[in-house]
Order: structure tokens, then C-alpha cells, then sequence
């Protein structure tokens, strides 16, 4: 479950915020850092948590590609790095 640190990261990348908590009236932004309404926060939390699982799943495929290409399963790979 996402807090509310990951979603501020989600909709706010470059930064510019910084958070006391877990509560939206602790948000402080730079100047010059558009800050976001209650209702973007709330509607955020959604889409991070669907933008994450497509995240996870793309870097897992890049991970499984790589290892297809040079010929090694995962396991494998964990004992030669051991």
C-alpha cells in the first residue's frame, strides 16, 4: 500500500515538497512548486498504486529479457553472485 510520500513522489517527481506525517495539511512546497489539492492527492493514491504494478511488471520482463539473453535463469544467476 502506497503512503502518502510515494504518491507526492508520483505526482510531484522534480520535488520541491516536503512532509511532516501522513497528513495532506502538513505538505510544504518550494515556491515556485504548484501545489496539489486535496481531491489530486486522493485521486493519486489509484493511480500510483496502478502505475506501480505496471512499473513492477515492466522491470520484472526487462529483468527475465536480459537473463533470455544470456541463457540463465534466475536462480542461476543468484548462485554465481552469491
Amino acid at each position: 500500500m502506497a503512503n502518502i510520500e510515494d504518491v507526492l513522489a508520483y505526482l510531484r517527481p522534480n520535488g520541491g515538497w516536503v512532509i511532516w506525517g501522513q497528513d495532506f495539511d502538513t505538505i510544504r512546497y518550494d515556491e515556485g512548486v504548484k501545489p496539489i489539492t486535496k481531491k489530486e492527492l486522493d485521486d493519486g493514491f489509484a493511480k500510483y498504486e496502478a502505475w506501480k504494478i505496471k512499473d513492477d511488471a515492466d522491470k520484472t520482463a526487462a529483468r527475465q529479457a536480459i537473463l533470455d539473453r544470456i541463457g540463465l535463469t534466475a536462480d542461476e544467476l543468484k548462485t554465481i553472485l552469491g
